[in-house]
């Protein structure tokens, strides 16, 4: 179990995130198509870029960087995850222009537990914390950080 900062306060999260070298926990996460998407749906090292809500100015502004450096870095895919609905972040990635990420959405998904990443208490209790996990080629952990604030 993590703790994190928000708003000053200490929150717990459900558990902790893959440990480096790990097998990243396989999930079903909802697509801008509304379709399921796998882990092993997408080929190559994946960045995994979690966070609450697309709605917010830190979020919003992460996955805005994500796409500008997916650009440079052919083969890498970037996934940002957040309990946001489908049409929320493909309206967000058609107005900001943002084509180089893909989103998928938490809903109908038990994502946040299994990543450790689900927020216990607080205003945001349910959602995702901020963290990003990097998954090798291999399906490994290679790198994970949960961000404090």
């Amino acid at each position: 179990m993590a703790t994190i900062t928000l708003g000053g306060k200490p929150i717990q999260t459900s558990g902790d995130l893959p440990a480096v070298g790990a097998t990243a926990p396989d999930f079903s996460l909802v697509g801008a198509s509304l379709a399921e998407q796998r882990l092993g749906d997408f080929e190559g090292i994946k960045v995994l870029n979690i966070f609450p809500s697309i709605d917010t100015s830190v979020c919003a502004m992460s996955v805005r960087r994500f796409n500008a450096e997916a650009a440079g870095h052919p083969g890498v895919s970037v996934l940002n995850i957040s309990a946001d609905l489908p049409f929320a972040q493909k309206r967000f990635c058609g107005a900001e222009g943002l084509d180089g990420v893909v989103t998928l959405s938490t809903f109908r998904s038990d994502f946040a537990e299994a990543y450790g990443v689900k927020m216990t208490a607080g205003a945001l209790a349910g959602l995702c914390a901020r963290a990003v996990v990097v998954v090798d080629a291999a399906g490994r952990s290679d790198r994970v950080t949960i961000r404090l604030e």
